[in-house]
């Protein structure tokens, strides 16, 4: 279960963009939350240093060289810290069985684009924006997900809709979008923690 005041863990490999709006979320009372640990696999990572000047614990966990050692570590990382609910906030590794066991439907990531028309493996970042441009689709957005095995596949949670402007390139797509993230994710925390939206439960 988790409790009223949500424990966040958090997965980045560079920035943090949603990272560093859920603890300002946090800092200011608007979101009943904690942050307990940010890890990224890599050492350098703004994110970690984001966090180690607000004083949050990091971990940095490479995956490339030992894969199933590096799930071990971060799942053990995640239990250690008290972290009940896991926010990927761009981390650009699939995540190893033993974490996605030890926090079933209990991890969360946005995606830059309606699920599940524009998800699956291959599309991240840019390439995202450049399919939603060469569509003509008229809108595109966000989508909040439960992580599964699969790159986009699990329970949608929400989607937030940004409107598009004829000829919107994928550069003016992605700006779009990525302003409107970091809100959104917060805003969709904020209903897990007042119940308003309920995770799916766990199968075991």
């Amino acid at each position: 279960m988790i409790s009223p005041q949500l424990k966040l863990g958090f997965l980045a490999s560079n920035n943090g963009s949603s990272l560093r709006a859920i603890v300002a979320a946090i800092d200011a009372g608007t979101l009943d939350a904690e942050a307990r640990l940010v890890v990224s696999n890599r050492r350098e990572a703004p994110a970690l240093a984001f966090a180690a000047g607000r004083r949050i614990a990091t971990r940095a966990i490479p995956t490339v060289t030992d894969p199933d050692g590096a799930d071990a570590a971060l799942a053990a990382a995640l239990r250690d810290a008290g972290a009940e609910l896991v926010v990927l906030s761009g981390y650009l590794r699939k995540l190893g069985p033993r974490t996605l066991a030890a926090y079933e439907n209990r991890i969360l990531n946005i995606h830059p684009a309606l699920l599940p028309r524009y998800g699956g493996q291959g599309m991240y970042g840019r390439r995202v924006h450049e399919a939603v441009a060469a569509s003509g689709d008229a809108i595109s957005g966000a989508s909040v997900h439960v992580v599964d095995g699969d790159y986009d596949h699990g329970p949608l949670l929400a989607t937030l809709e940004v409107p598009l402007a004829p000829g919107d390139d994928a550069a003016t797509i992605e700006a779009k979008v990525t302003a409107a993230e970091p809100a959104f994710f917060v805003e969709v925390l904020r209903r897990i923690s007042t119940g308003a939206l309920v995770l799916p439960k766990p199968h075991r």
